[in-house]
């Protein structure tokens, strides 16, 4: 497995468990409880696009460190774009399921930029190490030290975690619950941002131990 794949497929992983995570606990929380069916359906389909998206901006960078290049000054934006595609067939099949989204881009499209330009850095930096050291770990340590790949981590998360919160404000929600909507959103955010900060620090345990394989 190259570089490139081995970096898309922990990332896949990280954001699987991630979601799995945070759906456990919403099942503890009993307002979010209520909504769990619609939650969680929105959470397994959101998690798939998002592992689509990524490991997009990782080929994009592949390509690049491959040809001897940089990711482009406007890389983030065209990817950006490149990203609603996902998004329309994310909508079409959430037109399957208990919910009903609306994409607001003008709040979303500065979360999603940062996060992807986030990306673009570190797949380039562990990319560009790769092409000189064996093993993907390996060359993540190079780049980064385990303080740094944590905070990573966490900032990639949090990143994503404010998209989903503003993607759940859209969610069709019995009408018993609507007028909690605001706060189902919330308290969304809060789980899923403590979530990110013990898995980031779970990951990185693993990637800094080298007796430890990389099971995050």
């Amino acid at each position: 497995m190259n570089h490139v794949h081995a970096m898309a497929a922990l990332n896949r992983k990280v954001l699987e468990v991630y979601s799995q995570r945070t759906t456990e606990t919403l099942k503890t929380v009993l307002p979010l409880r209520m909504a769990l069916p619609r939650l969680e359906s929105f959470l397994a389909m959101n998690v798939a696009k998002e592992v689509q998206k990524d490991a997009m901006v990782i080929r994009h960078v592949g390509e690049n460190v491959a040809g001897g290049m940089q990711p482009g000054e406007g890389a983030a934006g065209q990817l950006f774009d490149a990203t609603k595609e996902i998004d329309r067939a994310f909508l079409s099949r959430a037109g399957n399921l208990p919910v009903g989204i609306v994409i607001r881009y003008d709040e979303i499209a500065p979360l999603r930029t940062q996060r992807i330009d986030k990306l673009l850095t570190a797949a380039y930096r562990i990319l560009d190490a790769g092409r000189v050291i064996r093993g993907t770990r390996s060359a993540i340590c190079s780049v980064y030290s385990r303080v740094e790949f944590e905070r990573l981590q966490q900032d990639l998360l949090r990143l994503y975690a404010l998209e989903t919160q503003a993607l759940s404000r859209s969610l069709r929600l019995p009408a018993l619950l609507v007028p909690l909507r605001e706060k189902l959103a919330k308290s969304l955010y809060e789980i899923m941002t403590d979530t990110a900060t013990r898995l980031a620090r779970e990951l990185a345990g693993c990637v800094y131990r080298p007796d430890r394989p990389v099971r995050c």
